[in-house]
């Protein structure tokens, strides 16, 4: 409102000047010509009549009306301003409370990552036991296996070595004789 006031005020000085300048150049020219004073008096009237109403009348309404323009306008601002200072203010408190939760996140992924590594272990022993299981049972089944084929060998061995020294020590009248005396003892049996 003040700043439509200086520019009227503006307006006003330089036309009052113009006026005057006018005035003096026309008494200076009625001076000159002798007469017609009423007439310039009169044209001085009208357009001071036409200026007083455009400047007081046509344009204080105009001036008005784009000051309360402009004085909407820069409440908008303020108020756009407002929300944007809001927003702002948000978007800190979300910024620093995101940081919280990106170290409680990062403390829970921590939290996590050591109690399935505990469970990996357990189960790595549990699987390890099992293992150690199943290759003790192994072991002792081929303990067993080789026991048997070391006794089945043996056994095999000892036939062998019976039978080359049957062999050699067996003379047929040694046969006739051996076979004599089991047909003896079967027959001293009773049926």
């Amino acid at each position: 409102m003040k700043r439509n006031l200086k520019i009227l005020y503006g307006l006003v000085a330089p036309t009052l000047i113009l006026t005057f300048a006018t005035l003096a150049h026309a008494q200076e020219a009625s001076n000159q010509q002798g007469g017609t004073n009423t007439f310039k008096w009169i044209h001085f009237v009208v357009v001071a009549a036409a200026f007083y109403w455009v400047f007081w009348k046509l344009l204080p309404p105009k001036f008005h009306a784009k000051a309360d323009s402009i004085s909407s306008a820069i409440a908008k601002a303020s108020a756009a301003k407002a929300e944007a200072e809001r927003q702002l203010a948000e978007a800190t408190a979300k910024l620093a409370s995101l940081e919280h939760e990106v170290a409680q996140f990062r403390a829970q992924a921590q939290k996590d990552v050591a109690a399935e590594l505990e469970r990996l272990r357990g189960m790595i022993k549990v699987d390890a036991d099992k293992i150690a299981v199943a290759a003790r049972a192994e072991i002792e089944a081929a303990e067993r296996a080789a026991g048997v084929e070391l006794k089945v060998l043996a056994a095999k061995l000892a036939m062998d070595r019976a039978e080359s020294l049957v062999g050699k020590e067996m003379t047929p009248a040694l046969q006739q004789s051996m076979l004599n005396q089991f047909v003896q003892n079967l027959e001293g049996r009773p049926n």
